[in-house]
């Protein structure tokens, strides 16, 4: 059985220290996991191609990072005026959010070799850009992605009291208008990250109402001198050539832009009003539709026609097909998409895309001032 397989038949996270009671999933019955597992099956064995440690993949890797290196030196050592920086600022960011999307993301799922320690590498690149691969292990790969959009359990909703993004989070008088400050809020998401959040979250051993082990050994080498080396090469380094103001000034830019980017591209796929929202039944011991059902009804797809942003984005705006085979690599999401879209419509199951990354802002932007109103509650 690959590792694919094995994922998507046990969805179920690893318990961990926490009072939290996790909801199972019933058995599926219709047989469309099987199904789909089929249909992807037959593909790859047609095709001859790899789940995994496809050329395509690696050559990806090399331009980004070749991007992300020549944005960072022509930044930091080559650009005289702000005129020059502004631009390059930008692209730094944008070639951040690429690693982001793309090396670390499969990596950190085991998406991108059949060798383990690739994959470790592969998602280190988290901690060079300055967040955490061991926490988001937990916070993205264990809790969002065995239950997404349920309150309680998907720690993506747990944003505190600066955001109702579910329709069970109480609502506070000032989320009226959160449709409208979230915005420029997502643009400080990065460096709070960097900065604090990580931190909090290994001191405290939790994240959002989950408990977590405290990385220790070579976890802990890995966060404490990923957060040293990302602070030193975004804010050490340009200091010893700049004033400090000027590189705080383009710090803040850099991961304004990067937290815009990263934030909307993931909200676009869940927090929407396309997506479901279930809530655990039988005394919260049990969801209702089987998992494959789940991650499908609440999760969106948007501009699946655009060959740049699937490039860019690292495959994400095809979140079903990832959230289904996250252990298969990016490169075959749009093809994988005709499929599970197929099967879907055979069994009757609701599948979900927008046919622009524009369409998909607007959707969120309407859910965010619904969640806002009184009489969402």
């Amino acid at each position: 059985m690959s590792e694919r397989t094995e994922l998507a038949s046990n969805p179920t996270p690893p318990q961990t220290a926490t009072a939290n009671l996790r909801p199972k999933f019933p058995r599926d019955e219709a047989g469309f996991l099987a199904e789909l597992r089929r249909r992807t099956d037959a593909y790859f064995v047609e095709t001859g191609q790899s789940e995994r440690d496809c050329w395509r993949m690696y050559l990806k890797t090399a331009v980004i990072l070749g991007w992300l290196a020549t944005s960072y030196a022509l930044l930091v050592f080559a650009a005289p005026t702000v005129w020059l920086a502004a631009p390059l600022s930008i692209s730094f960011a944008l070639a951040i959010s690429a690693v982001g999307f793309s090396i670390q993301h499969d990596g950190g799922h085991h998406a991108y070799s059949r060798f383990a320690w690739v994959n470790r590498v592969a998602a280190m690149s988290l901690d060079l850009i300055g967040a955490s691969s061991y926490l988001w292990k937990w916070k993205h790969v264990v809790f969002h992605h065995t239950y997404p959009n349920v309150h309680g359990q998907d720690t993506d909703l747990a944003v505190g009291p600066v955001a109702r993004l579910a329709p069970q989070q109480p609502r506070r008088w000032y989320h009226r208008w959160q449709h409208l400050y979230l915005w420029p809020l997502y643009g400080v998401t990065a460096s709070v990250w960097h900065l604090y959040g990580d931190f909090r979250d290994v001191i405290a051993g939790a994240i959002g109402p989950h408990k977590i082990p405290r990385p220790r050994g070579w976890d802990l080498v890995v966060f404490l001198g990923g957060k040293a080396l990302s602070a030193g090469l975004l804010i050490g380094v340009p200091m010893l050539i700049h004033e400090w103001w000027v590189v705080l000034t383009f710090y803040a830019v850099v991961t304004a832009v990067v937290g815009v980017t990263l934030t909307v591209v993931f909200q676009l796929a869940h927090c929407v009003g396309e997506a479901e929202f279930p809530d655990p039944v039988e005394g919260g011991r049990k969801m209702e539709d089987a998992w494959a059902v789940h991650q499908i009804q609440t999760t969106v797809d948007f501009a699946r026609g655009s060959w740049t942003l699937c490039w860019l984005l690292g495959g994400l705006n095809f979140q079903v097909v990832h959230h289904l085979f996250p252990r298969v690599c990016h490169i075959h999401y749009p093809v994988l998409a005709r499929i599970i879209e197929d099967t879907c419509r055979d069994f009757g199951v609701r599948y979900q895309a927008h046919r622009s990354f524009v369409a998909g802002i607007v959707s969120h932007f309407r859910w965010l001032r619904q969640m806002g109103r009184p009489q969402s509650v």
